[in-house]
């Protein structure tokens, strides 16, 4: 009771009071106001792909000419066996693919032996062709040879040219 009794007290205690009711005054007018935006709104807008690296994909050359790029930008068939280019100005051009198998040295042997028969199938050709045609003077030119058989000794007479 002492404290209501010191006038000191009592006039701390509704300073007090009176501050707080000031603050809560604050709050109230404050919560009565509209909320403010702020007035530099900035907004960014993202026009092109940032990520260049996606792998696009088309049926045909009339969805690659539909599309707008911003760089030259590679267009791959389904089964990846064409690839399209195009760049900025529209410009396409068209790649075919093919897949490369590594080869060993067995490999090579093998391709260098068949690369050699071909060549040999190709002279004998030649040498054919160049029979067909020389033939009339082949018989003409002819030695005979003969070859007895051994078992029926009988005589085999065989046209060899002489050009051989």
């Amino acid at each position: 009771m002492y404290n209501y009794l010191n006038p000191y007290n009592r006039q701390a205690e509704i300073d007090r009071i009176n501050n707080q009711m000031a603050e809560l005054e604050k709050m109230k007018v404050q919560m009565q106001q509209p909320v403010q935006q702020p007035t530099n709104l900035t907004q960014n807008f993202q026009l092109a792909p940032t990520n260049r690296e996606v792998i696009r994909y088309a049926n045909n050359i009339e969805e690659v000419q539909r599309d707008m790029v911003i760089g030259d930008t590679p267009y791959f068939s389904k089964d990846i066996s064409v690839v399209w280019i195009k760049n900025t100005k529209g410009e396409i051009k068209t790649y075919e693919l093919t897949e490369i198998i590594p080869k060993d040295e067995k490999d090579m042997q093998i391709e260098y032996l068949q690369s050699q028969i071909e060549e040999l199938k190709g002279m004998i050709k030649n040498e054919s062709n160049d029979e067909d045609v020389s033939n009339d003077d082949a018989k003409q030119s002819s030695t005979n040879t003969t070859k007895y058989a051994s078992t029926t000794r009988t005589t085999t007479k065989k046209s060899k040219p002489t050009s051989i």
